[in-house]
């Protein structure tokens, strides 16, 4: 949806970075892009010019880094001042406040994928509220997800009716459970049903919506999860 014909591509050698580099770089192929480098770094690098300079000669239409937001800011500004006219792109080990904070002026222009929905999204518009009035902080990334983890163990405990995870484990796949995040069942793997992905866009030094693939139209909360405090 970019239009980026071409791709460079780089990862911090971790298995988060490396893996999520290499489905990049096959997702890209698959649909048509050619990949014009494979590059490497470290996950406490934070010079990058080298790589760069490497792949500017490329002229790639995107650029695209494995990796988390300590090497992703400082990687957003060497781009720039290299003059680099490119897309640059990562997950969500990079999408967050961090990286904004840390790129500057360059984080305008930043695409970046989460995983679920976006907090305006959820099934309990409530929870972003009662979140910061109880340990005085915004919501971080995944904390209505960790939230919803614990939800779904205790109503697995309640159908179990035991606190013995021999019990109550045996219950998790059964689940069908309406949480903060929307309805939650897994699959036959044990992945969550209809899981989202949200697409970010960095626009004056904040985290736009783009698009939202996947995920559940959320039915109303019970009176119960939508009255607990975090």
């Amino acid at each position: 949806k970019l239009g980026a014909k071409t791709v460079a591509i780089i990862d911090d050698r971790t298995a988060y970075g490396q893996g999520l580099a290499d489905e990049v770089e096959k997702a890209a192929k698959e649909g048509g892009a050619k990949v014009v480098a494979r590059e490497f770094t470290k996950n406490d690098a934070t010079d990058f010019k080298a790589i760069l300079t490497k792949i500017k000669g490329r002229k790639p239409d995107a650029v695209f880094y494995g990796g988390m937001d300590a090497q992703a800011g400082p990687m957003a500004k060497q781009i720039r001042q290299l003059g680099i006219k490119t897309r640059f792109l990562s997950g969500d080990g990079a999408c967050t406040p961090e990286f904004i904070k840390l790129a500057g002026d360059a984080a305008d222009g930043f695409y970046c994928s989460q995983a679920g929905l976006p907090l305006d999204r959820m099934t309990d518009k409530g929870f972003a509220e009662r979140f910061k009035k109880r340990f005085n902080t915004d919501v971080q990334i995944y904390s209505p997800y960790s939230y919803d983890a614990v939800a779904v163990l205790v109503d697995a405990m309640k159908r179990a009716n035991s606190v013995d995870p021999a019990k109550y484990i045996a219950e998790l796949p059964k689940t069908a459970y309406t949480g903060v995040t929307g309805r939650i069942g897994f699959d036959d793997k044990g992945d969550v049903k209809n899981g989202a992905i949200t697409m970010y866009e960095t626009k004056e030094g904040k985290l736009n919506v783009l698009e939202v693939a996947g995920g559940e139209a959320p039915a109303p909360a019970p009176a119960a999860a939508s009255a607990a405090a975090p």
